[in-house]
């Protein structure tokens, strides 16, 4: 396999322990082409190779592919596990969630009832991390056992209505949403009040999704309100209310924060992972002049304006949610395989905006995935190959 054979040149040459890279080493055209992130990757893959443990070994790790390069009779594949996790039924208690028919609804919920707590929080990057592999388990329990594929941005920063993760052919998450003129801006306001307001401009749909496979998909749970609240429990939007999957994709949110320049510069800009997550996830306390970062890119690039993939608590309704999360996992784990003994630490607390207030949260503590996943210590959660719970690389 080529990827063991460069892994084995890189032992050999006794790189994979020593690089460590640096922006100034690349030069401009490579950072904007992709070339740059690419071979980030590929340094972060070898070492990867370097941490084996437990169960996790070459011979059975998971590869997490982008889109474009997985045959379309593999994506056909894939498409078939989504829709065989949507056709299961709920196992939730009875009367607890109304709205959840099936286990994808048991999933999103899974989502939304922690929605306050893992998001502009310490445990952002790594709950999201735990249920990108929930959801790839229950994938590999419908036929799907390769790692899931993720979608990277860049590749798609003249239009992601042109990309094929969302042609809307039998071999896509789908098309576009049907076309809403005469929409107007969404504008985000800062808690700097001295900071411009960013405005993110309509995108190519904004309607009902209406072609590919998930024409028939039904997003069931929601809309919940975000009140001081709902970082505890939401206690809205849990009744049935069926509706058709929205989608405005929009190239200015990979123009603006989710380009090859955007993730490479996140990469090689920060040594701790304060610099990293409160500039990856967008965090307005501490970035007030970069309200998204590379994670509210990738949703507004398939959210726009009023799309699902655009609602914080309900995101994961959108197929393509999956494959922008594991982007945004890629580049979390890229950076943290380039010095994972000095990358393996969390910050800040654990409620979104500290609302309400609460204690940092250290490594020591736990998360689930329930009722999906077990509780387990953040520490557990670092590296994707000891094989407790993890054994994926990407490539």
């Amino acid at each position: 396999m080529k990827l063991l054979a460069g892994y084995f040149l890189l032992q050999a040459a006794g790189l994979a322990a020593a690089v460590r890279p640096k922006l100034e080493d690349f030069k401009q055209k490579a950072i904007d082409s992709g070339l740059a992130l690419k071979a980030l990757n590929g340094i972060a893959l070898a070492k990867a190779f370097t941490k084996f443990g437990g169960t996790c070994k070459p011979s059975n790790v998971k590869y997490r592919r982008e889109w474009r390069s997985i045959s379309k009779a593999d994506r056909r594949k894939f498409i078939a596990a989504v829709k065989c996790i949507m056709t299961k039924p709920s196992s939730l208690p009875p009367g607890e969630v109304p709205g959840a028919k099936s286990l994808y609804d048991d999933i999103v919920w899974a989502h939304a009832r922690r929605s306050g707590l893992v998001h502009n929080s310490a445990t952002f990057l790594l709950f999201h991390r735990y249920y990108l592999y929930t959801y790839e388990e229950e994938l590999a329990k419908c036929g799907w056992t390769s790692g899931l594929p993720y979608w990277e941005w860049g590749l798609d920063i003249a239009g992601p209505h042109l990309s094929p993760v969302f042609d809307g052919s039998d071999t896509s998450l789908g098309g576009d949403g049907e076309f809403i003129p005469n929409r107007q801006p969404f504008k985000i306001p800062f808690i700097d009040p001295l900071t411009p307001e960013i405005i993110v401009q309509p995108g190519t749909g904004g309607g009902c999704v209406t072609t590919g496979p998930f024409v028939d998909h039904r997003v069931r749970l929601g809309p919940f309100n975000m009140t001081e609240t709902f970082p505890v429990e939401p206690e809205d939007g849990r009744e049935d209310n069926p509706r058709c999957l929205l989608r405005d994709l929009n190239k200015g949110g990979i123009e603006r924060w989710a380009s090859f320049r955007n993730s490479t510069e996140l990469i090689l800009g920060y040594d701790d992972i304060f610099g990293f997550h409160v500039n990856a996830e967008g965090d307005p306390r501490w970035v007030p002049q970069k309200p998204m970062g590379i994670h509210g890119g990738g949703h507004s690039a398939i959210g726009g304006i009023g799309g699902h993939a655009g609602d914080p608590v309900i995101s994961p309704y959108d197929p393509a949610f999956w494959l922008t999360h594991g982007q945004l996992d890629r580049i979390y784990w890229i950076w943290q395989m380039l010095d994972l003994p000095n990358r393996s630490d969390v910050f800040g607390t654990g409620t979104w905006l500290n609302i309400p207030p609460s204690p940092n949260v250290t490594v020591e503590d736990s998360i689930d995935v329930l009722p999906h996943q077990p509780s387990r210590k953040l520490k557990e959660l670092m590296n994707s190959v000891t094989g407790s719970p993890f054994c994926f690389v990407y490539v």
